[in-house]
């Protein structure tokens, strides 16, 4: 099927990105990008929805060729919701970073189910979408009580577009406390609060809600017969391609990357999981729980490069001199999130940094051993996929194959995995750009003996 041109609406916690896909030949055709943004509201900080839907629809009017768009496909990050009253205006659209939702953590604890059930483990700030809820019916039941639709991001996207309220497992089932992962039905939390009711029906992340309303296609130049899609969440975006081409049978892992570095391991036993270390399972987009772990890398990557280190580019010399210098960085960098988010970190012999050539190379080797650290937690073999920026970070691909040499790192040359999520959603078509062996694994003398030293040091 031709499906023309594919509008893919990528909302991610920093960056919000509208793609056009072409649908045939797989291809991005065009990309413009924007800061996400937030806004403070009443009650809490929230995400700027107001100021990225302006945003987009002059995109989209903008684009030449916005006539040849058949199909909008939603991608939007986890632990957000937007509640609309009865008449389809938002009423609060919560921030997850927003401290504010520590003062109810105490009181929010023993309201959750256990994490054997769930396997969503207790985060900080508003992370778990179920505190976000409960700080709102504590602080403005009023409020809450006028909540007709608690629209999950992606799906309000999705909405916005076509004006069809509906749920979706992805985002659902991502650290929400909302769903028993093990069971695939809703926390026994969510029924006692009634927020089930609250929530639109479940469709499929390729399911056509319907097609742009008219409003919406007079404002942005649409086509009245553009489908809208379900869409889903983003981490679980860059799983579902490469679910798409391998199919079940063998492990692989996906280390998706962005804000959030998220390690999806697909094989690995939910057993695995420990609630301590920020472990928890997704839901993929066929409902099957994904034993997972994350850690902040984009953030830490960019607080231990600094400003110069950000503009550079790790080098294996550079690497070697750390090596030889003893410079370390030591957990964490990110106290909203991760294993190591109870410790504050530091870098040994940071004096001993000279360019930000090297500054680079530490942020680099940083994330590499946190993310050999958290496969080894997750028990996870096979092929290591690589998404995101951190794929065309080529230092990093060749630690992590230096780290874990039974286990082939590959790379997805195409750099927007989310984009070929979307097409495979409308089209049933995996990737065009497939993922290609990175370089060989370094020869870096000393590697080893850096590792183990870190090893201890976070083991302190």
């Amino acid at each position: 099927m031709d499906a023309g041109l594919i509008a893919v609406l990528d909302v991610g916690k920093t960056h919000a990105k509208l793609l056009i896909v072409d649908a045939v030949r797989g291809e991005t055709v065009h990309e413009q990008s924007r800061i996400s943004g937030g806004v403070t509201g009443p009650l809490v900080r929230e995400l700027d929805v107001g100021a990225l839907e302006r945003w987009l629809f002059e995109a989209l009017a903008g684009y030449p060729e916005r006539a040849r768009i058949g199909h909008i496909v939603p991608i939007a990050h986890g632990a957000a919701a937007v509640l609309l009253d009865a008449a389809g205006q938002p009423l609060v659209a919560p921030d997850y970073e927003d401290p504010a939702f520590e003062s109810v953590a105490d009181a929010y604890r023993p309201q959750r189910d256990a994490f054997s059930a769930t396997c969503s483990p207790f985060l900080p700030l508003g992370l778990n979408l179920g505190r976000q809820w409960y700080f709102l019916q504590q602080h403005d039941p009023a409020l809450f009580d006028r909540v007709r639709h608690a629209l999950l991001y992606p799906q309000y996207w999705a909405w916005r577009f076509c004006a069809v309220a509906a749920s979706e497992i992805t985002s659902l089932g991502c650290h929400s406390d909302l769903w028993r992962a093990r069971d695939a039905r809703f926390s026994d939390l969510a029924i006692r609060q009634q927020w089930p009711a609250r929530l639109p029906t479940l469709h499929r992340a390729a399911d056509v809600l319907g097609t742009v309303t008219g409003p919406v296609a007079r404002a942005t130049g649409l086509r009245p017969d553009c489908q809208v899609h379900c869409g889903l969440h983003d981490s679980n975006a860059s799983y579902l391609c490469h679910l798409g081409a391998r199919g079940n049978d063998r492990p692989f892992c996906v280390v998706s990357s962005g804000t959030w570095t998220v390690i999806l391991a697909h094989g690995s036993p939910l057993d695995a999981l420990d609630e301590r270390l920020d472990m928890l399972a997704n839901i993929d987009a066929r409902g099957q729980a994904v034993a997972t772990a994350r850690f902040m890398g984009g953030r830490e990557y960019a607080r231990i490069a600094g400003p110069e280190g950000l503009q550079a580019t790790a080098t294996e010399a550079a690497l070697r001199t750390l090596i030889r210098e003893g410079v370390m960085a030591l957990p964490g960098f990110a106290p909203d999130g991760g294993p190591f988010a109870h410790r504050s970190g530091s870098i040994l012999h940071a004096h001993r940094i000279g360019t930000a050539c090297e500054r680079a190379t530490l942020a680099t080797v940083y994330v590499a051993l946190v993310t050999d650290f958290l496969l080894d937690q997750l028990r996870a073999h096979g092929e290591i996929i690589l998404d995101g920026p951190l794929a065309s970070n080529a230092l990093y691909a060749q630690l992590l194959q230096a780290l874990r040499p039974r286990d082939p790192v590959l790379v997805v040359a195409h750099r927007h995995a989310h984009a070929g999520a979307a097409r495979y959603l409308v089209t049933g078509l995996a990737p065009v750009a497939a993922a290609s062996p990175a370089a060989p694994a370094l020869q870096c003398d000393g590697l080893d003996g850096y590792r183990r030293a870190w090893l201890r040091q976070i083991a302190g």
